[in-house]
Formats: structure tokens, C-alpha cells, sequence
């Protein structure tokens, strides 16, 4: 390893930024020791959101990459990279998150829930608990995993009222993984996989087969030990999705069969063309016009919450490049089982398709090892708010509703190490 000063710079920062992710809670304390409306309270308090931490560093890097290597090399970099990804989440996440589009989720997850509790005669808010956390991350194998994340947030959000810290931590970690795993039945859905796929000849059969079934048995088994460790909690926290049906339907008239319709169809027409940015931004702008000759259906476009998590992974990418000249010689040093255990760790302080691309990049990699990555990536995508793309969006949802009103980085770690264990078993020790 020769590393160029940029790509130290850039590690080094990138390494900044992660330990600023765990530090924002006390940044948000430090700020109440300033003048409310003072600028040193306004600073510190952006600083403690943790949607600008990524962003706010990479522009700091690109400032120093232009003292160093002057404007037009910074400019070029800035050009060569694709920020396809941050696009698509900002454009799926206000999409996923209209009225419409989460009445048919509910109304979906409440008839599933209908027929469990018909045939195993199980509480109503357990099961409903149970089928939110599982076919919500599934569904994210085909609708996409920041549509499935955003969904399925929004759902818990409008179930829970002044949850405890333990439960609301778990309940985090537990989607997170979920949604993590739950998106690794097809090729196309999951960040890590969508980044393999194509190079390593992955279709939907050879995806479902290593990982599918593998993948359903990690979301049940997570939604079924929250379900019933915190059954006592979600009695007494939790609406059923029917009251929390009634609520919102207190909100807004009913919503027609035409609009609901229309909403799902550019639903499936962004979903279908995520890998083109200037069509499926075309399609976005088309369904703000719908939203807008649509309003009295609609609730409060997440377009700030949207756009926060856009830049959140605008600046993960910026950093991306220039992890390559460590990263990459690690990879290919390592075991399989090995490779596997050190993805799923290096994904906690890396977003797993960053890592799973700079793998595809090392052509010694065997088939074993290819699955040992790309399933050390998907497990481990539920350890910290970096570690999977979709993670901001739910971060950005649930985060209001956490006691205190912030979510602490290092207390989300622990909650997800119990999911994250069962998908490393049902990953590595189920057969593949």
C-alpha cells in the first residue's frame, strides 16, 4: 500500500466523521450552554443532527482537496462520482411516505394480521407488531429497501406512544436489520447485492437461493423475540394498526380508489427506473404535480426529512473513493470465514455497498468468498445509522420519537447486536 496524502486525507476524515455520528447527543447537550439564539447554539445544535455529519465533513475535505490539489482536480473527482443512489432515496422517501401510498401498506399488513390472529388466536397488538416487522422489511426485496424502511418507520411511528428506551432502541435495531436482510430476495433491491450482481452474474434465482430463504427466517425469528420480550412494553405503549388506522383517518377525507391507484403507479414507475436518474427524477416531478392537484388527500410532504438523508449519503459517497487503498488489500487477505466476520464488522464504520463494490473490485475473490462478503455486508447493516443506505430514512422518522427527542449512536449499537447475531447465524450456519 502506497496511499497518496489525498487518500490518507480522506480516511482520516472519513474516520472523523464516523466518530462525530457517536458523539452527536453530547454536541446537542454542549449547545444548551449558549444563548438560545445565539449562533454558537444554532451551530452546535446543527451539528448534533446527524443527517449533516457526512455532508458537513466531505465539504470540508473537498475545500482542503482544493488547496492540495487545486480546483479543477476537486471539480473532476466531484464529477466522476454517482450520486444516482442519494437521488433515488430522497425521491422514493416522499413518495413511499404520502397517505395514500401508507394506507394501502396498512390496510395490506392489517389483513395479514387478521388471518394470524384468526388461525393462531394471538394478541392483536403483538401481531400486528410481529407483521409490520417482517413484511415491511420483505417487502423491500421488491419495492426497494429505502421505500420498505420509510414505510415500515411510518407505520411503527403512528403505533407507539412514549415508548421506553429500551423498547424504542430495540425496535431500531431490530428494523434496521430487518430491512438490512429482508431486501436480499432479489438482485435489484439491496444496495450490497445490486453493487455485485451484474459483475458477478447474479439473477434472481441464484439471489433467493443462498439468501432468500436464509433471509426470511432471520426477519421472523428478530420480529418474534421483540414481540415477545417487550410484549408487557407494547401493551402498554402500542396502538394496533386499527387505532392507528382511526387516528389518522380523523386527519383527511377518505382517499378515492383513483388517486390511491395513481400514487401506487409512480410508485412502480420510480422503483422501475431507479438506476436512471434523469427518468426517475422526471417521474418525481410529474408526482408532485399529482400531490399538489391531490392536496386534501395528502399529509406533509417529507421533503427537508428527505433531502437530509440525501446529503447524509451524498457525503458517505464522497468519502467512498478513497477508502479503496485500505479496504481493498484487506479484503483479499482474509479467509472466508474470516471475510465474513470482518464485513460484517467493517460495514458498522462503512456503508455496505461501498464495501460489497470495493470487493467486486478484487478478481481473486473465490464464490465462497463472494457470498462470505456480500453476507458479512447485509448482517452487519443494521449495527449503526451508516451502515446501510436505507438507515438514515429510518433514522430521520423515528428519531423525534425517541425519549430525550435523539437517538444515541453508541445505545443503537448495542440494541442491534442481538438481530444482528441472528442474521449472522442464519447467514453463515444455515447452509449455503
Amino acid at each position: 500500500m502506497n496511499p497518496t496524502t489525498i487518500e490518507i486525507l480522506g480516511t482520516v476524515m472519513f474516520a472523523v466523521a464516523i466518530v462525530h455520528t457517536f458523539l452527536v447527543q453530547k454536541i446537542l447537550n454542549l449547545s444548551h450552554h449558549f444563548p438560545k439564539n445565539s449562533i454558537m447554539h444554532g451551530f452546535l445544535h446543527l451539528m448534533s443532527e446527524i443527517e449533516i455529519v457526512f455532508g458537513f465533513w466531505a465539504a470540508i475535505f473537498l475545500s482542503i482537496m482544493v488547496a492540495l490539489s487545486g480546483a479543477k482536480a476537486t471539480v473532476e473527482y466531484q464529477e466522476s462520482l454517482n450520486f444516482t443512489e442519494p437521488l433515488f432515496v430522497f425521491c422514493i422517501m416522499v413518495m413511499a411516505a404520502t397517505r395514500p401510498v401508507l394506507g394501502v401498506a396498512r390496510d395490506g399488513i392489517q389483513f395479514v394480521s387478521a388471518l394470524l390472529r384468526k388461525v393462531f388466536r394471538t394478541p392483536e397488538k403483538m401481531t400486528d407488531i410481529f407483521v409490520v416487522l417482517t413484511l415491511g422489511p420483505l417487502s423491500g426485496s421488491f419495492i426497494t429497501e429505502p421505500a420498505a424502511m420509510t414505510v415500515t418507520a411510518l407505520l411503527l411511528v403512528s403505533m407507539f406512544h412514549s415508548p421506553p428506551a429500551r423498547l424504542a432502541y430495540f425496535l431500531m435495531g431490530v428494523l434496521f436489520v430487518n430491512v438490512s436482510v429482508g431486501g436480499a430476495l432479489t438482485p435489484y433491491a439491496a444496495p450490497p447485492i445490486l453493487m455485485v450482481a451484474g459483475k458477478w452474474g447474479w439473477d434472481f434465482a441464484f439471489v433467493f437461493q443462498h439468501f432468500g430463504l436464509k433471509s426470511i427466517a432471520t426477519v421472523v425469528i428478530n420480529a418474534l423475540i421483540l414481540v415477545l420480550y417487550f410484549r408487557k412494553d407494547i401493551q402498554q405503549y402500542c396502538y394496533s394498526l386499527y387505532e392507528a388506522d382511526k387516528k389518522q383517518d380523523q386527519k383527511g377525507p377518505a382517499i378515492p380508489f383513483g388517486v390511491t391507484v395513481l400514487h401506487l403507479l409512480f410508485l412502480v414507475m420510480l422503483v422501475v427506473t431507479a438506476h436512471y436518474m434523469s427518468v426517475f427524477m422526471g417521474v418525481f416531478l410529474f408526482f408532485l404535480g399529482l400531490t399538489t392537484v391531490t392536496r386534501q388527500y395528502q399529509d406533509h410532504l417529507r421533503l427537508r426529512e428527505s433531502l437530509l438523508v440525501a446529503f447524509f449519503l451524498g457525503g458517505i459517497i464522497v468519502f467512498g473513493a478513497y477508502q479503496k487503498w485500505w479496504l481493498e488489500p484487506l479484503l483479499s487477505s482474509m479467509s472466508d470465514a474470516l471475510l465474513f466476520k470482518g464485513a460484517t464488522a467493517l460495514t458498522a464504520i462503512t456503508d455496505n455497498a461501498a464495501l460489497t463494490y470495493l470487493g467486486a473490485q478484487v478478481p481473486t475473490l473465490s464464490v465462497e468468498s463472494r457470498y462470505a462478503l456480500v453476507a458479512g455486508a447485509i448482517a452487519g447493516g443494521g449495527l449503526t445509522v451508516i451502515a446501510n443506505a436505507p438507515n438514515p430514512a429510518g433514522f430521520s422518522i423515528l428519531n423525534p420519537r425517541f425519549p430525550g427527542g435523539n437517538v444515541n449512536p453508541i445505545k443503537l449499537f448495542v440494541a442491534a447486536l442481538v438481530p444482528t447475531a441472528v442474521a449472522v447465524v442464519c447467514l453463515w450456519y444455515l447452509p449455503h
